[in-house]
């Protein structure tokens, strides 16, 4: 799984409004400006996590976007599904792709990538929003305190 300039931007702008959640409404310049993500690009981002759910927009000067549940309730792996799709390493796992292989019933490669997308699955759903954020707060204040 590769994840794309469209996830890891989208990513980032989750774990903005992560460590800004309860600040109320947060205007996309602050979160472009924040997390270092083209301002244009971001507003498609945000529309797509809107349409999934994760994300509650408004408009007007005290309008912004904000995280539609607590970041310890928003997993990875909902990110993940909503800004790059299934999480299938190739589409012969994936249950809503039906492929004519010939070799799918005596496959060993399958049985890995099925392996692989277990793997990722059970990290992605067991890391969330908070869990990011901490960490990212952790890190800084390593960097900030002198030696």
């Amino acid at each position: 799984m590769k994840i794309s300039t469209k996830g890891e931007y989208g990513i980032r702008a989750m774990i903005e409004l992560a460590a800004r959640y309860g600040e109320g409404y947060v205007q996309s310049a602050e979160i472009a400006e924040a997390r270092n993500i083209p301002e244009n690009y971001l507003y498609q981002l945000l529309i797509t996590l809107r349409k999934a759910g994760l994300i509650h927009s408004r408009r007007g000067p005290q309008g912004g976007h904000m995280l539609a549940r607590p970041p310890e309730r928003i997993q990875l792996a909902e990110l993940v599904a909503a800004l790059e799709g299934p999480v299938e390493a190739t589409v012969c796992i994936q249950k809503q792709v039906t492929v004519d292989c010939s070799f799918s019933e005596c496959c060993a490669v399958r049985e890995v990538w099925e392996r692989i997308r277990d793997a990722t699955r059970h990290i992605l759903e067991n890391t969330t929003l908070a869990d990011l954020a901490a960490r990212e707060r952790e890190k800084a204040e390593t960097l900030a305190s002198p030696n």
